[in-house]
């Protein structure tokens, strides 16, 4: 009896306890360790690109032809659509053929009638020979035989070559497309007198543009240019031989780059007075979609391939003439970084120096991360844009 009595006066007390403890308030919970706000780092971004350079140009034919008569005539046929695309020796403008068939049928008259002179010369002076022989006439007629053959013979030469300048002149009343193209409008109706030759007076009766392949022309600078050499003597650029340097080219209304040509042309000085140099490159136009006149948007490689580091824009501070970023440490210290930033690469920023591909750097809370402090690293990532036209 005694033990019971024991344990229920030890259950009674174990519950006054308890509804003591009830009674009193709770006790705060420990606070942790203190730490700083937070920011998003990541590592740079380590991919293998070339760097480009955008440049400005227009699009120019490879052949532009003006086409103007080399006879002068009534024009007597048109044998194309104005705008319509020809092939080289397709015909184009008929002049009258009259005037100049008859002219070289006068011409082939003076041939025959030159001829006779030069046979009758001929005898003449055979005649003159057996005579001079034996002793007949003086030698001064036999001098004059001699010499009446040889003119004659310039008679006979001039009018072959009237001849043969007749039948040219009567070609030339066919007028063909000299190359193959898109002819523009005739300038001359049927009908007109055409004035032709060499001259300044000639008439234009139209002109033909070769539309594939096609040249694109742009201008660079002088310290662009200058930077292209040192890369090429350094051996951090191929150098341009026959064309074996590959560049792309866009229209304005276009984001891709989708064409690819080769730079065909580098001018051979610099103009004195803009700073720049002539380049051209060349590209497929098969469709005849690039029209003659026509700006576009090129880039040509400012290097080889190799491995950049990039981050995004965001992630740049400027401090007056420097360009920083924050790196965070181990620690969680963050620590302000001078960079030397390049151009921009599929939506990111190239740094040249002053960054590794170990540092994590702010990418997000650049406000919160300030120089010397600490901050509590959230992990983030840096993801490439698409290769689009900047």
């Amino acid at each position: 009896m005694r033990m019971t009595s024991v344990l229920r006066v030890a259950a009674c007390l174990a519950a006054a306890s308890m509804l003591a403890a009830c009674d009193q308030p709770a006790a705060p919970p420990q606070a942790g360790p203190a730490g700083g706000p937070p920011v998003t780092v990541a590592k740079p971004l380590v991919k293998e690109i070339i760097e480009w350079d955008e440049y400005t140009g227009q699009f120019a034919p490879v052949e532009y032809v003006e086409v103007r008569a080399r006879v002068s005539g009534y024009l007597e046929a048109i044998h194309f659509e104005d705008g319509q695309s020809v092939k080289a020796g397709d015909p184009l403008f008929v002049i009258d053929r009259r005037p100049f068939e008859i002219a070289l049928e006068s011409a082939r008259a003076r041939v025959a009638q030159t001829t006779a002179r030069v046979e009758l010369a001929k005898q003449q002076l055979s005649r003159a020979r057996q005579l001079l022989d034996r002793q007949n006439i003086p030698a001064e007629t036999y001098d004059q035989r001699v010499q009446e053959l040889r003119v004659a013979n310039a008679d006979l030469e001039i009018a072959q070559a009237d001849v043969r300048s007749a039948e040219l002149n009567l070609t030339y009343t066919e007028i063909n497309s000299p190359v193959s193209g898109r002819v523009s409008r005739h300038t001359v109706s049927v009908g007109n007198l055409v004035s032709g030759g060499a001259g300044d007076g000639t008439t234009l009766l139209t002109t033909i543009v070769a539309f594939d392949p096609i040249h694109f022309y742009f201008d660079i600078s002088e310290a662009n240019f200058l930077a292209y050499q040192r890369a090429i003597a350094d051996g951090r650029l191929k150098p341009n031989r026959e064309g074996d340097v590959a560049v792309n080219v866009r229209l304005f209304d276009e984001q891709e780059w989708t064409r690819t040509g080769a730079l065909s042309f580098i001018d051979n000085q610099v103009d004195r007075t803009a700073g720049t140099i002539r380049a051209r490159a060349t590209f497929a136009n098969a469709d005849f979609f690039i029209t003659p006149g026509q700006f576009g948007r090129l880039r040509l490689p400012g290097s080889e391939p190799y491995p950049a580091v990039m981050i995004p824009d965001s992630a740049i501070v400027s401090d007056q003439a420097n360009k920083l970023v924050m790196v965070v440490a181990a620690d969680g210290t963050v620590q302000p970084r001078t960079i030397r930033p390049g151009p921009r690469e599929l939506g990111l920023r190239i740094v040249r120096s002053g960054l590794g591909a170990d540092d994590s750097i702010v990418i997000d809370g650049l406000l919160r991360a300030r120089p010397g402090s600490k901050v509590t690293a959230q992990p983030g990532k840096i993801e490439p844009g698409p290769d689009r036209a900047r």
